[in-house]
């Protein structure tokens, strides 16, 4: 299965910076969207994040807010 999150307005971009820190985090994703070499553990990450052909992790997100300093 596949997950998009779409997060609206100031309190949305809020929390969808702390979750998908956490995301990324959890399934050893660095800023970069490259993965750690030495995580061992499970990679299953596909429901959240797509991956590039050069390798990279692109989040299923959607972020949307009337005001662009916030984002």
């Amino acid at each position: 299965r596949e997950v998009i999150s779409i997060h609206i307005g100031q309190a949305g971009v809020q929390v969808a910076n702390a979750c998908w820190e956490l995301y990324c985090l959890e399934h050893a994703i660095q800023p970069d969207g490259l993965l750690y070499h030495e995580y061992r553990g499970s990679t299953d990450f596909n429901a959240l994040f797509s991956i590039t052909s050069t390798g990279k992790c692109v989040p299923r997100v959607v972020i949307v807010d009337l005001e662009p300093t916030v984002i």
